[in-house]
This record gives C-alpha cells, sequence and structure tokens, in this order.
C-alpha cells in the first residue's frame, strides 16, 4: 500500500489537509453523522439502480481537503437518472433517491456541452467505496455556481491543491471559466 504525505494547515478557523486523493474520513466531526449516513445510503441506492454516479457538492469539497458542514448530498449523475417524456418534461427515473433519513439529495446531469463530465462518472476516485468526483471535474461544477459560497470552496481547495492540472483540465474542456479560475487560484496562492 502506498502512502501519501499529507499536510495539516491549522488557523483558527480553517482546517484544510493537502493529499493526493480525496478522503471521506476528512468529513468525520466536521459533517453531522446523518449527512454521512444519507451520503452513504444515497450512494448505495443508486448503485442498486445502475445510476452511474460521482459525489460533489459541499462533500466532495471536504474530501478534497477542506471539509465543511453541509445540509444536503450531492451528485453528478449519468443521464439514465433521468426518463425523457414527451413536451421535453423530465422526471426522475425509478429508485433515484431525493431524500435519505429526512436529507434532500440533489442530482447534477451533465449537459450536451459538458460531456467532458462523462470521464467523472467512468474514472470516479473512490473513498470508502463510494465514487467521488476527481478534482477536475468538482472544481468546474463549482466554477459554473454564481453563488460566493462555491468561489470560496475553490479557493480553499486550492490552497492545498495543485491548480495546474486543474486549469489544464479547463483549457481543454471549459475555457471560458479560465479568468474565473484564474482569478481565484490567484487568491488562493495571495
Amino acid at each position: 500500500m502506498q502512502r501519501v504525505a499529507t499536510r495539516v494547515l491549522f488557523s483558527p478557523r480553517i482546517h484544510r489537509v493537502a493529499a493526493a486523493v480525496p478522503d471521506l474520513a476528512l468529513l468525520n466531526g466536521v459533517v453531522a453523522p446523518e449527512i454521512l449516513d444519507a451520503m452513504q445510503s444515497a450512494s448505495s441506492q443508486l448503485t442498486r439502480a445502475g445510476v452511474r454516479h460521482a459525489l460533489v457538492g459541499a462533500l466532495a469539497v471536504g474530501a478534497w481537503g477542506y471539509p465543511r458542514a453541509s445540509k444536503d448530498v450531492d451528485f453528478l449523475v449519468g443521464d439514465e437518472a433521468f426518463e425523457q417524456h414527451e413536451g421535453g418534461i423530465v422526471t426522475m427515473a425509478p429508485g433515484v433517491p431525493i431524500g435519505a433519513g429526512g436529507v434532500p439529495i440533489d442530482h447534477l446531469g451533465i449537459l450536451p456541452h459538458e460531456r467532458h463530465l462523462e470521464e467523472a462518472l467512468r474514472q470516479p476516485v473512490v473513498s470508502r467505496d463510494l465514487p467521488i468526483a476527481p478534482l477536475d471535474a468538482l472544481i468546474y461544477l463549482k466554477l459554473k455556481s454564481p453563488r460566493r459560497r462555491d468561489e470560496a470552496d475553490i479557493v480553499e481547495i486550492l490552497r492545498v491543491n495543485d491548480p495546474g492540472p486543474v486549469r489544464a483540465y479547463l483549457e481543454r474542456h471549459a475555457p471560458d471559466v479560465l479568468a474565473k479560475f484564474d482569478a481565484l487560484a490567484a487568491e488562493a496562492q495571495g
């Protein structure tokens, strides 16, 4: 088993860990147990339903080195998670969880111009038997959001992870978000 060196950074309010791979153990003590239980049970249900998925959102950010609390669970999911109906109506496929133990489960689908995200579903990074989006795909999804919270997540992740591979991914697949990424990467280095 290969050991990965980690670096723990402490400040009065921030706990960050640099690691080569995500680790769901970083969420323990930061995220409420019922959220962690919902994450595990929803992932198991998605697997039983035959839905490709990868953890994204705040929980994935935490696994990648910046653990923070969350009140829901977010998954990137394959097209099989949805059913297309006449008139352009889209519904969830049978067996796709929308809640677990009172915790909301949110699903992000892949848009036609985002086929690069399929790789995150084909080759997720696994921690504790749960698929997690690779760092580059996670940051891309956060960059799409207009919320300052998502920008802050990117800054904190980039404080402990190398921005180079993420930038290369964005150059190939989403050059339209490079300026925003570069600004947040500069903030992370500051």
